[in-house]
């Protein structure tokens, strides 16, 4: 409870408490539970639906797929370090010092990109579900840490239709 008091004007830091409350826990599990539930998608029904899919379609699936695994692995190691912090197995220093290594800016295409309204709508919503997880960690992360890291930028689709197109061609050409 100290640390949750500042020593310098003796008010209570809500977003630690916050961060270390019944509500991060049911981040954690949030987080974790759309984890699985993508892994599982891509894995079975996902991978059926792809198939079905016309070129341009599957091959924004495809770099689709690699940023939203992207997305939440990054997700996914932040939630985990957060809770390695608040159980103390990590004290901040350490924990700092990985989340260096986090990167909470992976963007997505555009929702007027070619072939997005061809993606199955299951996919879409985990698309949707996982930015606006992103969305909400970086704000609490920015509320606790205070520093952005060098890439933090607001996990938004990306409106350069060029760019996103770009991004399409490099994610499909360095995948082989």
């Amino acid at each position: 409870m100290s640390e949750l008091i500042s020593r310098s004007n003796n008010t209570i830091n809500f977003i630690e408490r916050k961060a270390s409350s019944s509500a991060f826990r049911k981040l954690y599990a949030e987080g974790m539970g759309l984890v699985e539930e993508t892994a599982a998608y891509l894995d079975g029904e996902g991978r059926a639906e792809a198939k079905k899919l016309g070129r341009v379609a599957a091959t924004l699936y495809a770099a689709e797929s690699m940023r939203l695994t992207t997305r939440l692995m990054q997700i996914a190691s932040w939630l985990l370090l957060q809770r390695a912090l608040n159980s103390g197995e990590m004290n901040r220093e350490q924990m700092m010092v990985e989340k260096k290594k986090i990167r909470l800016d992976t963007s997505s295409a555009k929702l007027t990109a070619a072939g997005w309204n061809e993606l199955p709508e299951a996919f879409r919503l985990l698309v949707n579900r996982s930015l606006r997880l992103q969305a909400y960690v970086c704000r609490l992360d920015q509320d606790l840490f205070g520093e952005p890291q060098e890439t933090d930028r607001a996990p938004v689709r990306n409106d350069n239709p060029v760019g996103s197109q770009i991004e399409l061609l490099r994610t499909a050409f360095a995948a082989r």
